[in-house]
């Protein structure tokens, strides 16, 4: 499962606060005032498995079609789905003690002036009272969420939600970028989905040769459209988006330039019954195929490396009659290929 974590806890303060802390002579320890570390399902794997409300809850193919060989699809563009986030974390009571427990750092000094613009900011009025504790059942504390592979890869994205932790009126959609809506439930979702892996089969299938076409083809039982729904259930918020890619075209390249495809572009799109391709039968041997491939020298002693790329349509719904399309995704793999001089072959 691809993991999250909540980061943005008092991010303002909180990185005042740890620069302070270390530039404190002595042995002060903060605590990880940077981020509340609460994963998306309200896991919080470093404090001992403490609960909160909020969760995103993503269901279907996160998992793929085809197992340990699937995986997730590439934008085609340069559009990439959100590192990090916004959603609803706290009631009144539990940012007050969540409050408590971040700033608690014993024996430092330095904090001092972090600590009184963070209790101005949440407790004295301004602008917030005692951590709207007079509006709870109302509306809830909103923080930040990474997505933790992101940020281990060291994507600048996912550091990128720096607004500190804000309230929220049940029913009131944020005005912050990246906070939860349904649209950002499906950019989320898009980044879950999982494809089958992209093995095309060939005729003839072991081994092909110079000058003989070969034909390709997808399974279409397994080329089917997949679906990642992701919901939000939790105080005032209650929304979910679901997000279906549908393949749409193969991508061949033959991994030489001594080859020539079919079509020409190497563009197989799909059939009106969902295929993609056309198998090889018998009677067809003189017959170019609507997708495939023919390599005019041999691959020696070696192989070649036909890359096979699948081309997904993706498109959302969601809560209150929202949707729209997203980029389309591409996901292939390479597979060997070997190809030999005989000009004549019984299939």
């Amino acid at each position: 499962m691809r993991s999250v974590r909540a980061a943005g806890f008092l991010t303002a303060v909180g990185v005042l606060a740890s620069a302070c802390v270390l530039a404190t002579a002595g042995n002060a320890v903060a605590k990880d005032p940077g981020g509340s570390q609460f994963d998306v399902e309200g896991n919080n794997d470093k404090d001992g498995g403490q609960t909160l409300e909020s969760r995103i809850v993503f269901t279907g193919a996160t998992g793929g079609n085809g197992g340990a060989a699937s995986g997730g699809f590439t934008p085609a563009t340069d559009w990439s789905p959100p590192a990090c986030w916004y959603e609803p974390k706290w009631t009144p009571d539990q940012f007050a003690d969540e409050f408590r427990n971040r700033w608690d750092i014993p024996h430092a000094s330095g904090v001092g002036e972090a600590y009184r613009l963070s209790q101005d900011h949440y407790i004295n009025g301004k602008p917030y009272e005692d951590f709207n504790k007079k509006e709870a059942g109302k509306g809830l504390w909103w923080d930040s969420v990474r997505d933790e592979e992101r940020a281990e890869a060291g994507d600048p994205a996912a550091f990128a939600c720096d607004t500190k932790t804000f309230w929220v009126e049940n029913g009131e959609p944020p005005n912050v970028e990246n906070a939860v809506t349904p649209e950002v439930l499906a950019q989320l979702a898009y980044a879950r989905i999982k494809v089958p892996d992209t093995a095309v089969t060939l005729a003839p299938a072991t081994a092909t040769k110079v000058n003989l076409p070969t034909w390709a083809w997808l399974d279409k039982a397994k080329f089917d459209e997949v679906s990642v729904t992701a919901s939000l259930d939790v105080g005032g918020v209650h929304i979910q988006a679901t997000t279906t890619a549908k393949p749409i075209s193969l991508k061949l390249e033959p991994g030489t330039p001594d080859a020539e495809t079919y079509p020409a572009s190497g563009e197989c799109t799909i059939n009106n019954d969902g295929s993609i391709g056309e198998p090889y039968a018998a009677g067809k041997a003189n017959q170019d195929p609507p997708c495939g491939i023919r390599y005019l020298r041999s691959s020696g002693d070696g192989t070649f490396e036909l890359q096979a790329t699948v081309t997904w349509e993706v498109a959302w719904t969601g809560s209150g009659g929202t949707g729209g399309d997203l980029p389309d995704g591409t996901f292939g793999n390479a597979q060997a290929v070997t190809v030999q001089e005989i000009q004549s072959v019984n299939r």
